[in-house]
């Protein structure tokens, strides 16, 4: 049988992603094939294809979708035929049907639809890892979320408000009423303000405890001096481009700690997907966490999702609907 997909075969600007027909896979031994609903852009997918992060050519890009269950492989006891699943983190996404081993998908609840799920997983999950183990949020924590009106962002402002941390959020003009519905204490136009000097003006020259940064190249000095004493750098993306080589000793005017995680070191045990998961659903379920979706695109339209990314012209998830 026969399906659509989209497929990269050099790598470049968003002309090379291709719709193209081919073959429908077959599930394995410990796999599923999906049915695919719903598709979440990310920025990680555009890496993909411009090769800042390398795959083996030609590839499928996309990590993150919802959908039914169409058929198991040998031995697999976590989902089954009819199951309604989404899932992170499995490459090869942008399709009308996927495969990925059945431990990473996660069963969706009634009230959470294919293309909620879509647009929660990979961004949920990474900012519930964020918030909850990599510098885990509490009462008193003061924190700085860079790109707080992007997708990651907002969920992460959401859920440092949840855990009770003073949250400080950097956006550009247009953007800045999107972090503040979402609860951020203070916002940062970065586009006309030192983000630096405004957050030590607000904690008294103290600096916050963490920053997750996202944007890498162009925000990653100044978060450096942003933090308070024994703060950490989470480095969890780049979208401004890769930080360059720097000097380790930096660290030591604070006894600042740096990490740079993915959402794979933080989901590598089932158990560990569906906590994650399942925080996210209840949160979202409650109305502590709100997603935004800015628009869905028909699967053949995935350059124009790739444009809009990179262009910042979007204010919430854009999906690809097969």
């Amino acid at each position: 049988m026969k399906m659509h997909a989209i497929r990269v075969t050099k790598t470049g600007g968003p002309e090379q992603l291709e719709y193209v027909e081919v073959d429908r896979p077959s599930p394995r031994e410990g796999e599923a094939l999906v049915r695919i609903e719903a598709i979440g852009v990310n920025f990680i997918d555009v890496y993909h294809r411009t090769g800042l992060y390398k795959l083996e050519l030609p590839f499928t890009p996309g990590s993150e979708a919802a959908g039914v269950v169409e058929e198991v492989g040998a031995n697999v006891r976590d989902v089954k035929p009819g199951d309604r699943v989404a899932y992170a983190m499995v490459p090869g996404a942008y399709s009308e049907y996927a495969i990925a081993p059945a431990w990473k998908l996660v069963t969706l609840p009634e009230g959470i639809d294919s293309r909620t799920a879509a647009a929660a997983m990979l961004q949920g999950m990474t900012a519930h890892y964020l918030a909850a183990s990599t510098f885990p949020l509490n009462e008193g924590h003061a924190a700085l979320v860079h790109a707080a009106a992007g997708g990651v962002g907002g969920i992460l402002v959401q859920m440092a408000k949840q855990r009770g941390a003073r949250v400080f959020g950097t956006a550009s003009t247009s953007k800045l009423d999107i972090v503040r519905e979402d609860g951020a204490d203070a916002v940062i136009d970065y586009t006309t303000s030192d983000f630096e000097s405004e957050v030590m003006r607000l904690t008294n020259n103290r600096g916050v405890d963490v920053v997750y940064d996202s944007v890498g190249k162009t925000t990653f000095d100044k978060s450096l001096e942003s933090l308070a004493l024994r703060g950490m750098l989470v480095l969890f993306g780049q979208s401004s481009g890769p930080v360059t080589s720097f000097e380790p000793s930096r660290l030591a005017k604070k006894g600042t700690f740096l990490t740079r995680p993915s959402l794979a070191h933080y989901t590598t045990t089932r158990e560990e997907l569906l906590w994650r998961a399942r925080d996210l659903f209840d949160a979202m379920q409650s109305g502590a966490v709100k997603l935004r979706i800015d628009r869905e695109l028909a699967l053949r339209d995935a350059a124009e999702a790739h444009r809009l990314l990179e262009g910042r012209k979007t204010a919430g998830k854009v999906l690809l609907i097969p």
